[in-house]
């Protein structure tokens, strides 16, 4: 039995809120159950210095935890404390799934940044950060075609991402904090449109695993990514019909 009662192929409720920033060009809130991140992405003339002169793009990422998203209070990170080594591998997961969905040429000397603020947290949020980050980077790219700063669209397909694991030696989609921080082994999928792996993050926390239950997992990890990119087209397309 699962802590939430949830089936073991079913995920949390998930809801996608757009424009919740007006200055920003693209932005939504993405909640996977409790929790809940921020994610915006702004538009930048300009490109990092190894691509000047090349007539090509960028997209980054930045990832960050506010003080209160967990049960006790952590640091900002302009507090002056060392640099959060979870937060940077997690931030550089988010862009390079994002840049596996772009055509960079169609993008021109152009950088988007996509900022994921995790508000609360409870299990999950690289995975709710990458799904709300594929939006907000959507609606953004929507906004220069409409403006016509861009001609063609350089999305190559959705991503999305949701979070496996052994529970008490049963398979289990998209863990919430009770299960991760109990789990025998926790495995993170960003899975494109097609079903198509882009990244797999994978630990056994106690006991190995075997490839047997590792497929097992993808398969809950594929079956999950289609109801979150259905989620995820929903919201992009009202956004749309604003």
């Amino acid at each position: 039995m699962r802590p939430s009662n949830r089936k073991r192929d079913q995920i949390r409720e998930i809801s996608i809120i757009t424009n919740v920033n007006k200055y920003a060009e693209g932005s939504c809130l993405v909640k996977f159950g409790d929790t809940h991140v921020l994610c915006t992405a702004s538009l930048e003339e300009r490109v990092p210095h190894f691509l000047k002169g090349k007539g090509t793009g960028w997209v980054s990422a930045e990832y960050s935890m506010l003080p209160r998203a967990t049960h006790s209070r952590n640091n900002r990170d302009s507090s002056g404390s060392k640099p959060n080594g979870r937060a940077l591998e997690i931030q550089r997961l988010i862009g390079r799934s994002l840049r596996a969905v772009v055509d960079m040429n169609k993008l021109g000397e152009r950088q988007i940044t996509i900022d994921c603020d995790v508000i609360q947290a409870d299990g999950g949020t690289r995975c709710a950060a990458i799904t709300g980050g594929f939006v907000a980077l959507q609606i953004a790219i929507n906004r220069l075609l409409k403006n016509r700063i861009i001609r063609t669209n350089p999305i190559l397909g959705s991503i999305s991402a949701v979070s496996c694991g052994i529970y008490n030696n049963m398979s289990v989609v998209d863990l919430d904090y009770a299960e991760d921080s109990n789990c025998e082994s926790d495995v993170n999928f960003v899975m494109n449109s097609s079903g198509k792996i882009i990244e797999v993050q994978g630990t056994a926390e106690k006991n190995p695993f075997s490839f047997e239950q590792l497929s097992e997992l993808y398969n809950l990890a594929s079956t999950a990514t289609l109801e979150i990119t259905a989620i995820q087209l929903k919201a992009i397309n009202e956004n749309n019909n604003e």
